[in-house]
């Protein structure tokens, strides 16, 4: 393909690792969930070094992200500090509704 019309081939879409098939390969070259979620992972750093200067300042944080971007961050604070989600999600009870 590259010879014959200048463009790279388009790879198989990625592994449905996430539980749904939202990840498609569309150009070929990079894979966007991989690209998502270490952006997903930066964004939670910064949440959990908020956490400790209370709910509503995660809240301020996690406000200035997409639907998705929030879930991503909550789901990357379990995975990498199940300790520190137990007690931010304890301390605001309500945290289901900020993902909205």
């Amino acid at each position: 393909m590259q010879t014959m019309y200048s463009i790279n081939a388009p790879s198989n879409p990625p592994a449905n690792v996430i539980g749904n098939n939202n990840c498609r390969g569309m150009d070929g070259q990079e894979n966007p969930c991989d690209s998502w979620w270490g952006l997903v992972k930066y964004y939670a750093t910064f949440v959990m070094e908020r956490v400790e200067l209370g709910v509503e300042a995660v809240k301020q944080l996690l406000s200035t992200l997409s639907s998705d971007e929030r879930w991503g961050v909550m789901m990357a604070i379990d995975e990498a500090q199940p300790e520190m989600f137990e007690e931010l999600t304890a301390a605001a009870p309500d945290w289901v509704a900020w993902m909205g």
